[in-house]
């Protein structure tokens, strides 16, 4: 047993403070001491009753609640709970110790040395109320409270009495506005707002805090301009309003601040011109404007002065050339100015002379690089090089002698031949992004690289074996090539995979059942477009992250794995274009995150029938649903299509510029049009689809289809459907695309279809309609392809009036009605009636138009969506 002697021990104890005049522990910092274990609620560390300072951060707490007596030290003025993976809610006890100075709160529940077990899923966070009371503290000069998502609280009127010099809040769930108020911190040094959930604009009041020298707003939510009041703040050093919807031009009056060494206004919505005044910032080192829509040139003034050390303008509307001044910028370690509209001649090897240099990216311009590649560059610093889309023709040989390389781009260029040898030197410890895909190499012997994690190589023409990435790789995508052979099983050892696209190959075999085990950290697996064969048997289990599995255009056989059944937050699955042979996989009903299921071409069979699921909606948030080219029979799944909920009454406003996907890897998805392979490559959320056509079908349409009023496409097309064409189809106020042909619909077309304002493709064609067609709206646009085989119908754009109308011969029978169903293909007709209409229907119809033009003008209309036919691969290229 240890004794506490007061009169000496405070000399031996590291971390360990005392009143020498009485011998109480006053002091207590144990941060950074690796400590272990749960705090419990009778820990003799609250007995410390004359505690003035204690840290315990950056130790590991494993979990331990936030004990309410760490609000029990009447003195105490510094307390420190950060980095110590404490869990639970803040207690409200803290709001008593009223002598507070500094308190840091910051990442309670993050461990900073990754030890520890798992908590119980009650305490993944750490949150509560956080008091207003504690910015009325009359001594509080520190407070940082950050990264503690599920800590709510707002702020409060703010005194003029208040001494706060340090603000800190960040990664918090504060609501509402930061008050007018704000002014009366005259004291505030430090004032930094990331990621709290405030709303409104920045209050004016903030640029009468003339003593503050650091202003952060980054919080995702402040909107309007930036005023030119801003220049106010004469001690300003650092400035940061990224990541705000900030909107409006850059004042003139920025360039006044001559203090500002630091200023990012990225990730707005900032437009006009970089006004020449910012060249005027003597001590200016970093300039942030990237992610905007800033155009105009790049103002000379901008590289006039030597204090110039990071300069990111990427990602906005400029053009003309990068001025010359940048070659005498000898303090330059950043140049980043990927996709803008940049135009003229860089001449790398001056760049290649800057030997502070460390990050370059010029991707994605209209720039012009003159290099020579027999001149080694000295300059081996770099740690980013991105020389995407600059119409290379050769690897750059200043890339050899980069040995702490992390990061390559050289994509879309026009490199030709086999990846050199002395490649694979480059950054051969360091190198964790590698992007070669769209060129044309024909050849990768290896991937040698031991820190891989984002590897791209697709579209390019690499033949042979599939090469295995190293063990740390979290991307890997190498599809549009033309390798060959099997799936070596080593793929199944990468543990942290999380993307995998090895589609449009010629790859073939079995699929390893391995594969399954990497669905514990595989969100995408993409295997679509080979020749591949067999049962795919990759068991998937419970808890996995699979979140996109595509195996379409293959040969597989067999039944669809019920272990699908352990992917909860599966989004897409296409199966489609194999040789499944099984009936509905009713029980995918069950996926609540399935977005896309596609089974089309393939062998599945029988009544599709009725929801299993008890007391709940099947398919809740299906859109996109295509079994089109199968052989279902029986009604159509009346059940099921008036319990598609994602599909009715949708917020387009709210997704309407949302894709399906994630940040790195964003869904595609290939529907059939008038015979064509059509691929979306990013599908937006507000579109649905519904394609039932080419089975077997019977009975009439149910009237519940008109519920489905966010569709866009509905195909329901050869069939033997009958009866007359549902009036309930003209509820479908989105529908872009209808059809319906190879039916045997009878009577008339429903005047209700001329509701559809946005019906761009009609195909009614090879029916048994009769009378006169619907004139006016949409209708006056489609031509006489969309009705032929109707023998009863008459009117525009037919040549047959309704007065002329004689004796028609019989129907076809049914045996001449399968036989036409064989011949015949998909026959829509369309007419582009500008993008005021449809626009993902008319955009892709529109395409497919104009494949003699060049189709750009209509790729330009519908900004940031992008429709695709699928390009004639590059295996052809040779």
């Amino acid at each position: 047993m240890v004794f506490w002697n007061e009169s000496s021990d405070c000399y031996l104890w590291e971390g360990v403070t005392c009143d020498w005049s009485n011998g109480h522990v006053i002091g207590l910092d144990l941060s950074c001491s690796h400590l272990q274990g749960t705090i419990q609620p009778n820990t003799t560390l609250f007995h410390l009753r004359h505690l003035q300072t204690l840290n315990l951060g950056f130790n590991d707490f494993n979990f331990s609640t936030i004990s309410r007596d760490f609000g029990s030290f009447p003195s105490l003025t510094h307390l420190n709970l950060s980095y110590s993976n404490f869990t639970g809610r803040i207690s409200s006890k803290i709001c008593h110790l009223s002598k507070l100075v500094s308190l840091d709160l910051s990442f309670m529940n993050y461990n900073p040395y990754g030890y520890s077990s798992s908590p119980p899923s009650s305490q993944l966070s750490t949150g509560g109320k956080f008091s207003e009371n504690i910015f009325h503290f009359s001594n509080l000069r520190e407070l940082y409270v950050w990264g503690n998502r599920d800590l709510i609280g707002k702020f409060p009127y703010f005194d003029a009495t208040s001494s706060l010099q340090f603000l800190v809040l960040g990664d918090v769930s504060f609501s509402g506005q930061l008050p007018e108020s704000i002014s009366n911190l005259k004291a505030l040094n430090i004032l930094s707002l990331f990621y709290c959930n405030l709303s409104g604009s920045i209050p004016a009041s903030v640029w009468n805090l003339t003593k503050t020298t650091d202003l952060q707003f980054s919080s995702k939510s402040f909107s309007g301009q930036i005023p030119s009041s801003m220049s106010n703040l004469a001690k300003l050093n650092s400035l940061y309003l990224s990541g705000n919807n900030l909107n409006g031009q850059i004042p003139d009056s920025l360039g006044n601040m001559s203090q500002l060494t630091n200023l990012d206004l990225s990730g707005n919505n900032l437009n006009g011109q970089i006004p020449d005044s910012l060249g005027n910032m003597s001590q200016l080192t970093s300039l942030y404007l990237n992610y905007n829509s800033l155009n105009g040139t790049i103002p000379s003034s901008l590289f006039a002065l030597p204090s110039r050390v990071e300069i990111e303008l990427r990602n906005n509307k400029l053009h003309g050339p990068i001025p010359g001044l940048v070659y005498e910028l000898q303090n330059l370690t950043c140049l980043w100015v990927s996709s803008n509209n940049l135009s003229g001649v860089v001449d790398l090897d001056k760049l290649l002379k800057l030997k502070n240099l460390i990050f370059l990216d010029l991707s994605y311009n209209g720039l012009s690089l003159n290099i020579n590649n027999n001149v080694n560059s000295t300059l081996t610093n770099f740690d980013t090089v991105g020389l995407a889309s600059c119409n290379l023709r050769e690897f750059p040989n200043f890339l050899r002698e980069q040995a702490k390389l992390r990061s390559l781009d050289l994509s879309n260029n026009q490199i030709h031949g086999e990846v050199p040898k002395w490649l694979f030197n480059v950054g051969k410890d360091s190198l964790q992004n590698l992007d070669l895909s769209d060129n044309f190499l024909t050849s990768l012997e290896h991937l040698p690289w031991k820190n891989l994690q984002y590897i791209d190589l697709h579209s390019n023409l690499l033949q042979g074996p599939l090469p295995v990435p190293p063990n740390t790789t979290i991307v890997f995508s190498i599809s549009n090539n033309k390798l060959s052979g099997e799936i070596p099983p080593l793929i199944c050892g990468l543990s942290s995979l999380q993307f995998l696209d090895l589609s449009n190959n010629s790859l073939s075999g079995l699929i390893p059942q391995c594969l399954g085990n990497l669905s514990n950290s595989l969100s995408v697996l993409n295997l679509g477009i080979n020749s591949f064969s067999g049962t795919f048997i990759a068991t998937f289990t419970k808890g996995n992250s699979l979140r996109n599995l595509n195996l379409n255009g293959n040969q597989i056989e067999g039944q669809v794995p019920r272990s699908l059944l352990n992917c909860e937050y599966l989004e897409v699955l296409d199966l489609g274009k194999n040789k499944i042979n099984d009936t509905f996989p009713y029980w995918l009903e069950t996926l609540t995150e399935l977005l896309v299921l596609v089974l089309r071409f393939n062998r599945f069979h029988g009544h599709i029938g009725t929801s299993k699921t008890k007391g709940k909606h099947p398919f809740p948030k299906l859109r996109i649903i295509d079994i089109s080219c199968n052989e279902f029979t029986g009604l159509l799944p009346t059940n099921y299509i008036k319990q598609f909920g994602a599909m009715m009454n949708v917020d387009e406003h709210e997704m309407k510029l949302k894709y399906m996907g994630d940040s790195y890897y964003q869904d595609s998805v290939v529907v059939m049009i008038k015979r064509y392979e059509i691929e979306l490559s990013r599908i937006l959320k507000v579109l649905s689809i519904i394609d039932f056509s080419r089975n077997k079908f019977q009975g009439e349409i149910p009237k519940s289809i008109g519920r489905l009023n966010s569709l866009r496409g509905l195909n329901l097309s050869h069939n033997n459907l009958e009866g007359r064409i549902s009036t309930s189809l003209g509820n479908l106020k989105n529908l872009e695309s209808l059809g319906l042909s190879s039916n045997k619909f009878v009577g008339e077309i429903p005047q209700q279809l001329k509701s559809l304002m946005f019906l761009e493709v009609l195909n009614l064609s090879d029916n048994q309609l009769a009378g006169p067609i619907p004139q006016g709206s949409q209708f006056n646009t489609f031509e006489n392809d969309s009705y032929s085989g109707n023998l009863a119908l008459c009117g525009i754009p037919l040549s047959k009036k309704c007065k002329e109308l004689q004796a028609l011969p019989p129907p076809p029978t049914i045996q001449q009605d399968k036989n036409s169903d064989k011949s015949s293909g998909f026959t829509w007709q369309v007419v582009v009636m500008g993008y005021g209409c449809g626009f993902v229907f008319g955009m892709i119809m529109g395409y497919l138009m104009f494949l003699t033009r060049s189709p750009e003008w209509l790729m330009k209309i519908v900004q940031g969506k992008q429709y695709k036919k699928v390009k004639r691969s590059k295996k052809s290229a040779n």
